[in-house]
């Protein structure tokens, strides 16, 4: 991904990345500027602009995370996301990637049923 600039936390994406690989239609790409990973074209999750690792999840998922104080709710403009959750980095960087690498696998999970459905 040495055509981007570097992002907060890249390179816990980029390891990310690199667990779906041999994933079919599954690529890189950006949501709001910020280096993500898609599904058919589907963003299923991306950094945000504060490092943070944000994906897409059922709403009741989405709400077992940030009831347990895993993740945050993501708020655009004055819009609270009901599927969008933030998981924010700690300093156990290893800790992260594990909780971060679960995360991206259900969301890509949710996504790509949600896109063959429809």
């Amino acid at each position: 991904m040495a055509d981007r600039p570097e992002a907060l936390n890249g390179d816990l994406l980029d390891r990310i990345a690199e667990d779906f690989d041999t994933e079919p239609d599954v690529a890189m790409g950006t949501m709001f500027h910020s280096p993500g990973l898609r599904v058919g074209g589907k963003v299923f999750a991306f950094l945000g602009h504060h490092g943070q690792l944000i994906v897409k999840l059922p709403s009741d998922r989405a709400s077992e995370f940030v009831n347990a104080g895993t993740a945050e709710k993501v708020v655009m403009g004055k819009r609270t996301m009901r599927e969008w959750i933030a998981f924010p980095a700690h300093d156990d960087r290893g800790a992260t990637l594990a909780l971060w690498r679960d995360a991206a696998q259900e969301a890509h999970r949710h996504v790509d049923a949600l896109r063959r459905s429809s």
